[in-house]
């Protein structure tokens, strides 16, 4: 799952980056009016792809897994008001 985020968001980012290059190198020299609408699109990638490669896919437990610290875990699920099996 991470790995398909990553590539998704690496994906998207290279459109971002490629889409200002492209407006300003070739397209301004044909139409400004188009080269900023290319602008504005590539403005909306970079939060989308935030957006992407950080949620949480159905297999994704990082916020709840234990750290390893007994003492920590214990206080943490005391404040989250769960209780964990006695191991």
């Amino acid at each position: 799952m991470y790995a398909r985020r990553r590539r998704l968001y690496f994906a998207m980012m290279g459109t971002c980056v490629g889409l200002f290059v492209l407006a300003w190198g070739v397209v301004r020299l044909w139409s400004v009016p188009v080269a900023v609408g290319m602008c504005v699109v590539a403005m909306v990638i970079p939060p989308l792809a935030a957006m992407t490669a950080n949620r949480r896919g159905p297999d994704d437990r990082w916020w709840d897994d234990p750290s390893g610290d007994r003492t920590s875990d214990e206080w943490w699920d005391e404040l989250d008001g769960r209780h964990r099996r006695q191991r």
